[in-house]
């Protein structure tokens, strides 16, 4: 069948990829990326990942499936491409996703490179997504994962022909996680009953404002809250410590529900609104990757998703004569933020994706 390296991050998905290749016949290398010092931070919760728990769970794994496993340093890269990014994107007013340039620079590039010095023809991962390869387009297509509430194309849009070709989701086909549990548990896996990582890695804490100010040696500036229109209504505890949609964490005491709307970085100032500045009619993308699709002359018809957790949302998206590319909604879309990803679909096919760099609250007409 040929060689498969398999990312093993020693939760319970990317362990029954590993038996699901290895009963399929591959001959399969196990590899854990170590990506950065989990043991210096504050204590690891069970909601992270690649913690040093997760790598003895990948080679308990690794070697009840007699399948050879290897653990390689990209730490430096990961601080270069992953948490500095992260820290730099909030610093500038945005939101980022670092799980996405994980999955990209890391996963499906280094990776990528490792498997081609170790001969191997795929790589694989948990991640519940699917891939088809269509006769009709000469293309290889990224599809949602039959179980919707797991699915993860969001954060593989990325993945350029070649990545597609040469990786491969076995989980991306079955109906639900439990029958992945299921299958864990009959094969005698010890990280069967193990909790999805939801959290951030290399946040330890959980307070994405204290690792910004760990990570650089200072507290951020405090400042002010202000309403549209210029009001104070409060301090802030550093510009970063925000994003867009935020209600909850404010620390005011307000007469009526407010949200974050945006940010003024000259000023130091937050921005909270009651509701309609809270909604975009449009967001412009960059680095855009194309899919199913080559970048459409004129407007073409697609479903949005701007988080991993938002509802897809009708929209149009074309392309602007500098490249940008504009994605317009059917009805204004809340709480489009500046650094995550805007995701395109028609029907279970991943149309396209890019960061979003600009949300465009009202379009001229």
């Amino acid at each position: 069948m040929g060689k498969a390296l398999i990312a093993m991050s020693g939760g319970v998905d990317s362990s029954v990829a590993a038996l699901l290749m290895k009963e399929k016949g591959y001959d399969c290398i196990g590899i854990t990326m170590k990506l950065y010092d989990s043991e210096t931070g504050q204590a690891c919760r069970s909601k992270t990942c690649c913690t040093l728990e997760d790598v003895e769970d990948a080679r308990q794994v690794a070697s009840t499936l007699s399948i050879p496993y290897y653990v390689l340093n990209f730490k430096d890269d990961f601080q270069k491409k992953v948490i500095l990014p992260f820290v730099e994107t909030y610093e500038n007013g945005g939101t980022p996703n670092p799980c996405i340039r994980c999955n990209r620079f890391m996963k499906h590039e280094k990776l990528y490179k490792k498997a081609e010095e170790l001969g191997c023809d795929l790589i694989v991962t948990g991640h519940y997504a699917r891939i088809r390869y269509d006769e009709e387009k000469k293309r290889y297509l990224l599809l949602r994962a039959k179980d919707e509430k797991k699915d993860q194309s969001y954060v593989l849009y990325f993945l350029n022909q070649e990545q597609l070709k040469h990786s491969m989701f076995p989980l991306g086909e079955f109906e639900t996680k439990e029958e992945v549990r299921t299958i864990a548990e009959k094969n005698g896996f010890y990280n069967a009953d193990k909790p999805d990582s939801q959290d951030i890695c290399f946040v330890t804490s959980g307070d994405y404002g204290d690792f910004l100010e760990k990570f650089r040696g200072e507290p951020y500036p405090g400042g002010y809250f202000v309403d549209e229109e210029g009001h104070k209504l409060g301090k802030h505890k550093g510009i970063v410590r925000y994003t867009i949609g935020q209600r909850k964490g404010l620390g005011l005491a307000l007469k009526q529900p407010m949200y974050v709307a945006g940010k003024d970085l000259e000023k130091n100032r937050v921005i909270l609104t009651t509701g309609d500045a809270l909604y975009s009619e449009a967001l412009l993308a960059d680095d855009f990757n194309w899919i199913s699709i080559n970048p459409p002359k004129e407007e073409y018809p697609v479903t949005a998703k701007t988080r991993y957790n938002a509802k897809a949302v009708p929209a149009f998206v074309s392309v602007e004569d500098n490249g940008a590319v504009l994605v317009r909604f059917a009805e204004p879309e809340r709480a489009v933020a500046m650094g995550q990803a805007v995701v395109l679909y028609d029907g279970e096919m991943v149309v396209g994706g890019g960061t979003i760099i600009k949300a465009i609250k009202k379009l001229e007409h």
